[in-house]
């Protein structure tokens, strides 16, 4: 039994300061520390996210919405980034990045997990895991904001990209935005439309928001340019597989329709051809380790090959966890073929790759 309450807890974790700067300073190993924390409350650690499953309710046939209390850890985090969320499952530990539906100050967040076809976590999540469970979450990230600028907001989404464009929806309606807002959600069949009661009930209360499904399984039910065009909006946030956001941006550009685009894709990276891969030399400097090294691939999977554990949550280059300087040398961005070769200047260690030789500051 937790001999302090999760609100409790997380009202002491503010007064751990002190502990964390002896960890830092090597005075005390921060697993002890945690291992003391346990006892406590289960989810209450000095650095780490731990959440407790308060809530599960089904939002569509294969959308699963969770609530969870987060420990003092989870700070500055908004609605429309995402977290990675770990669990072990026969002794491996497995993550998976889920965008963040709602944030609340004491501690509440909501994440809506989409079942995955042989899916080892998604599965392993919606069948299996209980209110009451504890599980880590890694720190939170992403690019996704709403916009600053005046205008009708336009927010197209397929499949899963419905979850972070929710959580900047829920935000800024209940900041008062009221500007026209438009949402697209195109899902296979009427039984993926996630959320629908909510967001049916949020147009009927704001006159300024509409939204519209589509249903790619039915002939013409995919986004095409002409529907694109009968959309309003002077600002475009777009979410789901590669394909439909390339399009979707395409169309939006070729229209004339302005610059303010925001964009993320949940499928893996359309990596482009690098033509022959060369063998280079790779320093990390920080490591103090020299590798040899193929221009054909991330320097993410590089350094770990050479036994380095870099930060990194997506590998897709939306989380940005994994960034690093640039010390010297070329890289090539797998995502786009654009070459960088500025001294100093931040990279994503899981979207590039070594041009030539080149020095990390990892």
């Amino acid at each position: 039994m937790a001999l302090l309450s999760l609100s409790a807890g997380r009202r002491a974790a503010r007064c751990l300061q002190p502990l964390r700067r002896l960890c830092a300073s090597g005075w005390l190993r921060e697993a002890d520390v945690d291992l003391g924390l346990r006892l406590l409350h289960p989810v209450l650690r000095l650095n780490r996210v731990f959440a407790r499953v308060e809530a599960r309710r089904w939002v569509a046939d294969d959308m699963l919405a969770l609530r969870l209390r987060c420990n003092g850890n989870a700070r500055g985090w908004r609605a429309g980034q995402h977290v990675q969320l770990y669990l072990e499952q026969d002794g491996v530990r497995h993550g998976r990045s889920y965008s963040l539906t709602s944030v609340s100050s004491d501690g509440q967040v909501e994440l809506a997990i989409k079942r995955q076809p042989g899916g080892r976590l998604s599965n392993r999540v919606l069948d299996h895991l209980a209110v009451g469970q504890v599980i880590e979450l890694g720190q939170a990230g992403g690019d996704f904001v709403w916009p600053g600028e005046p205008g009708g907001v336009l927010l197209l989404a397929a499949g899963s990209g419905i979850t972070p464009l929710l959580g900047l929806l829920r935000d800024a309606l209940a900041r008062g935005f009221k500007a026209p807002l438009t949402l697209w959600h195109q899902v296979r069949h009427p039984g993926q439309q996630a959320f629908a009661s909510e967001l049916r009930a949020l147009a009927e209360r704001h006159g300024n928001f509409r939204v519209h499904w589509a249903f790619s399984a039915e002939a013409g039910g995919r986004l095409a340019a002409e529907r694109l065009a009968a959309l309003p909006g002077e600002h475009l946030l777009v979410c789901g597989p590669r394909g439909f956001v390339e399009q979707a941006c395409g169309w939006w550009r070729e229209a004339g329709r302005g610059a303010s685009v925001q964009a993320e894709s949940f499928s893996p990276l359309a990596v482009q051809a690098p033509g022959a891969a060369r063998q280079v030399r790779l320093t990390f400097a920080r490591s103090a380790v020299q590798a040899q090294g193929l221009t054909a691939r991330s320097l993410l999977e590089q350094a770990e090959a050479a036994g380095l554990r870099p930060q990194h949550d997506c590998r897709q280059g939306i989380c940005t966890r994994c960034t690093c300087q640039l010390l010297a040398g070329t890289v090539r961005d797998l995502r786009t073929g654009e070459l960088f070769a500025e001294a100093n200047q931040p990279i994503r260690l899981c979207v590039s790759a070594p041009h030539g030789d080149v020095e990390i500051d990892l």
